[in-house]
């Protein structure tokens, strides 16, 4: 009997074992996955309009006054996502600060963005920008409304997303 018990015993450690330090992976995995998406400023609310396709998050950093009228937000897109084409009169400067994004200027071929890059977005050029297809990005976006709001164009083609 002495002898069942201390296999018992046994057994249930090593179970035990065995479901903490899966548990501990699981756990390790799943902080990975969100510092991948992790950035210095807060994801943000999730952008329910018609101005962009897919899933994309806004972190208003500064909000426009008339003091300074430069607005500043960290924008979130999952893969796949991106803005309609628009046009800032004011112009809008880009800061690539996670993951694999795109920017396009109307008649320009695509340019692909990684952390670090910088955009300076002309006034009143209509331009895209979003996430590659296969990773998030995450931008910080500093645009300056002192000749006006985002001008809305429209959507960004699979055609033209692709290629």
């Amino acid at each position: 009997m002495v002898c069942f018990k201390k296999n018992f015993l046994f057994w249930v450690a090593m179970v035990m074992i065995c479901l903490i330090f899966n548990g501990c992976r699981q756990i390790k995995q799943s902080k990975n996955q969100v510092s991948a998406l992790s950035t210095i400023f807060p994801i943000g609310e999730k952008i329910t309009n018609t101005n962009f396709t897919g899933n994309v998050y806004l972190y208003n950093l500064i909000a426009a006054d008339s003091i300074n009228p430069t607005a500043v937000g960290n924008v979130t897109f999952e893969p796949r996502a991106r803005t309609k084409w628009h046009i800032h009169p004011g112009g809008q400067i880009i800061l690539a600060v996670d993951g694999e994004g795109y920017y396009q200027e109307k008649g320009q071929p695509k340019r692909t963005l990684k952390k670090g890059d910088a955009i300076k977005c002309p006034p009143n050029i209509p331009h895209w920008h979003g996430a590659s297809p296969s990773q998030h990005f995450v931008q910080v976006a500093l645009t300056n409304r002192h000749l006006g709001e985002t001008i809305w164009l429209n959507e960004v083609t699979e055609e033209e997303y692709a290629h």
